[in-house]
């Protein structure tokens, strides 16, 4: 996956889920002002083509191979859910891992959280956890 120009906005007004994926976007901006905010498209390592909207910039380590640019939070739209990316670790375990049982009516994988509506999705605890990210992270722009 590579940044592209294309405007955020734009993608978001035109997302088959344009309302809840604004709402989302408006949670995370608003608990993380500042951060960059950027598109994303390409071949995620599972095969899949994607778009995330990318929420602040890092290097990340990757366990074969070097370290990619890759976000700090990123949101997508998929065929049957939204998913989020929280790519921020604490004690050795990824948030999201850390908070699942406490996040709502969610799937959660490695970094990943799906759900199917808005309203299966805890907005305390979301919003929680993207603040701890960013605390967890001083230094992504």
């Amino acid at each position: 996956m590579e940044p592209v120009t294309d405007s955020v906005e734009d993608y978001l007004k035109a997302a088959g889920r344009s309302a809840e994926m604004t709402v989302l976007d408006g949670w995370i901006t608003a608990e993380l002002p500042g951060l960059s905010r950027v598109l994303w498209r390409g071949r995620m390592w599972g095969g899949t083509d994607q778009t995330i909207i990318g929420y602040g910039k890092l290097r990340q380590p990757r366990p074969r191979g070097a370290a990619v640019d890759w976000f700090l939070i990123g949101l997508a739209e998929q065929t049957k859910h939204l998913s989020v990316y929280v790519n921020a670790a604490e004690d050795g375990k990824y948030l999201i891992q850390q908070r699942a049982d406490r996040l709502g009516r969610v799937k959660v994988g490695a970094a990943a959280l799906t759900f199917t509506t808005l309203e299966h999705l805890d907005e305390a605890e979301f919003l929680s956890l993207i603040a701890r990210a960013g605390a967890l992270n001083p230094e992504v722009v």
